[in-house]
């Protein structure tokens, strides 16, 4: 793992807060949207009386939205400091990864069952984006394109359960990509896209659930051998 990145302050960050009814939502969604995004990195203390001044608002919403961060593991408590954005380490990312494999699974196969017209131009239009970066190397939006793709197939699982989990797991994904190099190779990652955009589009359930888990549990492997390596490391020091 990269050293993380300095303590950012709730200040410098370009957190955006619509005004509406449902403030508590919004304070919610400003903060997760600035601690995937990386404006919020790990470690950042959130702080409700600051957010409340930095917001104008009561603390109640704030600290409705910083509990619901906690409940989603994007930020946790901490003695004499209150909550703050969570580290991902990279056990916890093996851990993300084993719950992906079935998750990302049932969704696929889900998707494929009722694919239609609309999913099918959704998914080929975000492969050929996704080509496009690649080709181009523009990693981060090949990075976007990927979180979008998996998105997209447990949007259309239409099984809510599965949408929220697997929104939860993507954006400690996010977070922890952040201070890890770690990739199982974007060649073969864009190739596994395509063998999983062939099955759902073709409506076939076994394989796309079975494509879906290979992908997940390829990427799993380089994270066990990254454990190992690491524990080694730090026995041989």
């Amino acid at each position: 793992m990269q050293p993380l990145p300095a303590v950012a302050s709730l200040d410098s960050a370009d957190i955006r807060i619509d005004d509406s009814p449902r403030l508590t939502d919004n304070v919610y969604q400003g903060l997760r949207k600035a601690i995937i995004d990386g404006q919020l990195p790990a470690g950042t203390r959130l702080s409700v009386p600051a957010l409340a001044r930095r917001f104008n608002v009561s603390r109640s919403p704030i600290r409705e939205a910083v509990a619901r961060l906690t409940t989603d593991r994007l930020a946790v408590e901490q003695p004499r400091r209150g909550a703050v954005v969570t580290e991902v380490s990279l056990h916890d990312l093996v851990e993300v990864y084993q719950a992906r494999e079935a998750l990302e699974g049932a969704a696929a196969r889900l998707a494929a069952s009722h694919c239609d017209d609309v999913l099918r131009a959704r998914l080929e239009e975000l492969m050929r984006q996704h080509r496009g970066a690649v080709d181009r190397g523009d990693d981060a939006a090949r990075v976007q394109l990927d979180s979008a793709f998996h998105r997209a197939i447990a949007d259309a699982s239409r099984n809510k359960l599965i949408r929220d989990w697997h929104s939860q797991l993507q954006a400690r994904v996010q977070i922890a990509m952040r201070t890890t190099a770690i990739s199982a190779g974007v060649a073969v990652a864009l190739a596994d896209h395509e063998k999983i955009y062939q099955a759902i589009t073709s409506g076939d359930p076994v394989t796309a659930e079975a494509t879906a888990r290979a992908h997940i549990t390829r990427l799993r492997h380089v994270l066990d051998q990254a454990v190992q390596l690491a524990a080694t490391e730090q026995y041989a020091n």
